[in-house]
């Protein structure tokens, strides 16, 4: 239950440690840290507008879109802590649940009848389909290295203190950091605040979106956005951590995280459309680099 807990108390916080840093590296103040859990409490408390074409897929959309992601999220373990549900395989079951959270804003999305929509639509499914590939081979990778099949399993066996298992690890966290990019419509990917229809991906989808509804979706968006983060922690936690020192190091970690993306953000330009499927693919080879680097280290018995 421990993950779960950090997962939902690191949701709150990784957004503000973003905004604040994109603020600092701009000169700003910038908005208070917990703004957007300010804004999400104004649009709890207003009613939803739907279009006229909009039928119950709209209405139920969001709160699947934030069950889902509240589902995977109870798959992740930190380190030695274990995940409140684990089996063999559970990594197939977390990454069609976070699929159908997706497919069903995009379903609602499409169901608006707006031409804006479609187009973030397509480019959110492209995306996702572009770095699918990288996830399962990090996964794959780590399962190989460690001989087991569940979240759990994996990242309590993990040992990174080698040298070469050191080189493995950051390569596996860089691939996890490459996919939360994607899989959270960030820059260079993406833009969040963007206000510009042609250009939007996930934002596009939501234009419709208002009160309980929207929020909902941004909720689950902090979640997304921290169980990819507790997935980059897990392959950097330096092995038989356990107790308080752990907890410490995930709140580090996953503060970092949120640096490293206000940086990225503060620092790259957003990527034309065109050249983003180039960018995804080479996130999939950096999966394939963390699948190679593991098996010529097993082969050669270091």
């Amino acid at each position: 239950m421990i993950p779960f807990i950090l997962i939902l108390a690191s949701a709150l916080c990784v957004k503000g440690v973003i905004n604040k840093t994109r603020a600092r590296l701009a000169g700003r103040k910038g908005c208070r840290f917990f703004q957007p859990l300010l804004t999400v409490g104004v649009l709890l408390g207003k009613g939803e507008i739907y279009s006229t074409s909009s039928t119950w897929l709209t209405r139920v959309a969001p709160a699947v879109y934030l069950a889902s992601a509240l589902a995977a999220a109870l798959l992740l373990p930190l380190g030695v802590f274990p995940a409140v549900v684990s089996f063999d395989g559970d990594f197939i079951l977390f990454a069609y649940l976070l699929a159908f959270g997706k497919l069903a804003l995009v379903l609602a999305a499409m169901e608006s009848g707006s031409s804006f929509q479609g187009m973030g639509s397509a480019r959110e499914v492209l995306f996702s389909m572009l770095v699918e590939p990288c996830f399962f081979l990090l996964v794959g990778t780590l399962a190989m290295v460690t001989g087991c099949g569940s979240f759990s399993a994996i990242f309590a066996k993990f040992d990174n203190m080698s040298v070469n298992l050191l080189m493995l690890s950051l390569i596996l966290a860089y691939g996890f950091l490459n996919v939360a990019l994607v899989e959270n419509g960030r820059v260079p990917v993406d833009d969040t605040r963007t206000h510009l229809e042609l250009t939007m991906v996930h934002e596009a989808m939501v234009l419709d979106l208002s009160g309980v509804d929207l929020a909902f979706v941004q909720m689950g968006s902090w979640l997304k956005l921290s169980i990819w983060g507790m997935l980059a922690v897990n392959a950097l936690i330096p092995a038989r951590t356990t107790g308080w020192p752990l907890i410490l190091w995930f709140a580090a970690a996953m503060t970092a995280y949120g640096a490293v993306i206000g940086l990225i953000e503060s620092l790259m330009a957003r990527n034309r459309m065109t050249k983003n499927a180039t960018y995804l693919v080479t996130v999939s080879a950096i999966g394939l680099l963390g699948f190679t680097v593991a098996f010529v280290l097993m082969t050669s018995g270091l």
